[in-house]
């Protein structure tokens, strides 16, 4: 057989590898984690189409996250007596909040994902309503704000939170939500590197996204300008 001929018969044969479809060239194995990840971005792609927009919304319109995201994770504590009140003041567990807000919550949410973690809720907007119940159980400024003057939990701009990992795992932030004392402040640093850590992770990354956090809580943080909004009652429907 001619060199020629031999060099003829492996360029064939080397073309007709080339224009077999891709499913036939990988393993069965890798054609199992192929189609796994085409079905993950699929139920992805699928999510997002039942999601809400932004389109025609007012940047002050209340609105529930959960409508325009599955990315969080909720602990609504005050719907439920695992708080300081110990006592419920929220007819059902839901996070509202004003648009512009949201839309601060999904950019920071997306960047804590590239950490392998995601934002958890204990209190979003408050009805000023609940705050007068609040004020009721607890008429101390020192840990309730007077309802009269409301704080910006009235007016869609605050939110207590922490971080879990994308599995659901609280990551230690040194105490648990509404634990007033020292150990709680973000400007106490006789605490573990772990916690330290933490704690800077979600400051950090919150106040790149337009929050400012209070020095004796480190759940607690208010979106820029929030305070300029009016307080508000507006109260969601509970299925």
């Amino acid at each position: 057989m001619s060199k020629i001929l031999i060099f003829v018969i492996f360029l064939t044969a080397f073309a007709a590898c080339k224009e077999k479809p891709r499913q036939e060239i990988l393993t069965e194995k890798e054609q199992e984690v192929d189609k796994g990840l085409d079905n993950v971005h699929q139920k992805k792609r699928e999510a997002k189409k039942n999601f809400r927009t932004f389109e025609n919304l007012a940047d002050t319109t209340f609105v529930r996250l959960a409508d325009f995201s599955d990315g969080f994770a909720f602990d609504m504590r005050y719907a439920t007596d695992n708080n300081f009140l110990k006592e419920k003041v929220y007819d059902c567990a839901e996070c509202y909040t004003r648009v512009k807000t949201v839309k601060a919550l999904l950019a920071a949410n997306e960047e804590f994902e590239k950490n392998g973690v995601k934002i958890k809720f204990y209190d979003c907007y408050r009805p000023n309503s609940v705050q007068y119940k609040m004020w009721e159980i607890v008429p101390n400024p020192q840990y309730v704000a007077n309802p009269v003057k409301g704080s910006i939990h009235n007016k869609g701009g605050a939110v207590d939170i922490t971080l879990v990992t994308l599995e659901g795992k609280e990551l230690d932030m040194g105490t648990d939500f509404d634990f007033f004392g020292k150990r709680a402040y973000h400007d106490n640093f006789d605490l573990p590197q772990e916690i330290l850590d933490n704690r800077k992770l979600l400051k950090e990354t919150m106040e790149k996204h337009g929050f400012w956090s209070m020095r004796t809580e480190w759940w607690h943080y208010n979106l820029q300008g929030a305070h300029k909004d009016p307080i508000a009652n507006f109260k969601w429907e509970c299925e």
